[in-house]
């Protein structure tokens, strides 16, 4: 076999905790997989969660494929151009200053080896890991090392244009006049063929002295102006305070649009609209439950450390969905009426496998800290007559080896964008004091 295209990949224990189908979606070069790996992956086997089902995963993957060969030798599977093989050999020459029992230094140790002994047979040999400190170590090591781009190599990040969720376009100002008049505008008599609309994007039509202004949203081959701000106090007794928000309690309140995800500055309102919304889809009995979830993720401890109950242990994180309610009603009686009547029922992330939510909405707060296979978890257990809204500020990841463009909010909003079940939209404003507006701005 001709190895002058091909790449060596030799993957970290983090890459394949992250995505458990890693190795398939590698189709066309080879695969290591160094033997400390295996030995950090078996720690995990029994855990609850995704964590725990990549490593028996990824355990089953390999005893499976050992009918085809021995993974010292290495096993090639054709139906992805691939050949996997475990790694045992290591070189430690040059690397005298590190620690030997560190296995981030092992995982060094084996690339030296196969870079010393493969260099010459293949295009590029790579380390693929999602630990920075790592990747960080390689590099001044002169060893090649990426992120796993797989999820998110679609994102710009020179250029940081993520996904806001809508547009602004000059028009005449009859143009304006007639969407008032009409409430709609077919989109091909606006002739503005070169910018492309995805379903349920927002447009802010405005006239090139900016003294008259519309708020549309795209429809099938159409903009419809959406509710004013009067409409939707009446609808729910929430006045929308800017144009972001205007487009989000829109597509809140529009039952054709499954999935919303908003992202933005804390304070900006995303957990206080989605709730008040959530609050009167059960009040007009559209929805039975309102289901509060976000990752668990912590400085210390885990969740199954802390005393107490699910909900007590759930209570810190329960903090802004009770703060709003405080906010919203002076005190916490219809909070806890609601909890006692499982009207609003509390489950951390790391619990939803194996649940399915028909007649609700569903909140993740913090969904910037959940990788993009956690909210595909709780995306799919979406049943029928639900909504899920996702919640988070990307400039605000505190989850290990995600970053701004990795994390699931922004795979999952940028993969899902032209899907016409799903909307977004980007808050720029916070409304929580001047003081935190500052901050948020200048540290």
């Amino acid at each position: 076999m001709s190895l002058e295209k091909r790449k060596l990949f030799i993957i970290d224990t983090s890459v394949i905790l992250y995505d458990k189908d890693c190795i398939s979606k590698m189709s066309g070069n080879d695969i290591v997989i160094p033997l400390i790996v295996l030995e950090e992956i078996d720690k995990f086997k029994s855990r609850e969660g995704i964590l725990g089902e990549n490593a028996r995963f990824i355990n089953r993957f390999l005893d499976d494929i050992r009918e085809n060969g021995n993974l010292n030798k290495g096993i090639h599977l054709s139906e992805k151009n691939i050949t996997i093989s475990v790694e045992t050999k290591s070189l430690w020459e040059e690397l005298d200053g590190l620690d030997k029992d560190c296995n981030d230094n092992k995982i060094i140790a084996v690339s030296k080896f196969l870079i010393n002994k493969n260099k010459k047979e293949y295009r590029e040999i790579v380390l693929i890991t999602k630990d920075i400190n790592l990747r960080v170590k390689c590099d001044a090591l002169n060893i090649k090392a990426n992120d796993y781009y797989a999820d998110y190599e679609f994102i710009s990040q020179e250029k940081d244009n993520l996904f806001s969720g809508y547009k602004e376009i000059v028009v005449e100002k009859n143009v304006i006049d007639k969407i008032y008049k009409e409430k709609f505008l077919v989109l091909s008599k606006l002739e503005i063929n070169e910018i492309e609309l995805f379903e349920n994007e927002c447009v802010i039509l405005k006239t090139s002295c900016g003294q008259s202004s519309s708020l549309c949203i795209k429809k099938h081959n159409s903009l419809n102006l959406v509710k004013s701000k009067s409409e939707i106090f009446k609808q729910i007794r929430i006045e929308p305070k800017n144009k972001e928000q205007t487009f989000a309690l829109s597509m809140l309140l529009d039952e054709n649009i499954p999935l919303i995800s908003l992202t933005g500055i804390p304070g900006s309102g995303k957990t206080f609209l989605s709730l008040m919304t959530s609050l009167s889809f059960i009040e007009k009995e559209k929805a039975k439950r309102i289901i509060f979830t976000r990752p668990i993720q912590t400085v210390g401890k885990d969740i199954g450390f802390l005393p107490g109950t699910l909900e007590e242990k759930m209570a810190p994180w329960l903090a802004p969905i009770v703060d709003n309610f405080r906010n919203q009603f002076g005190d916490l009686n219809y909070f806890n009426l609601m909890i006692e009547k499982g009207i609003i029922d509390v489950a951390p992330l790391s619990y939803i496998r194996g649940r399915s939510f028909n007649d609700s909405i569903i909140i993740v707060d913090e969904a910037q800290n959940a990788t993009v296979h956690e909210l595909k978890t709780v995306i799919t257990r979406t049943g029928s007559n639900s909504k899920i809204i996702l919640l988070g500020d990307i400039d605000q990841v505190d989850l290990p080896y995600v970053n701004k463009f990795s994390n699931g909010l922004t795979i999952v909003t940028e993969k899902m964008k032209q899907s016409k079940l799903t909307g977004h939209i980007s808050f720029t404003k916070g409304y929580r004091s001047s003081l935190a507006n500052e901050a948020a701005k200048l540290l």
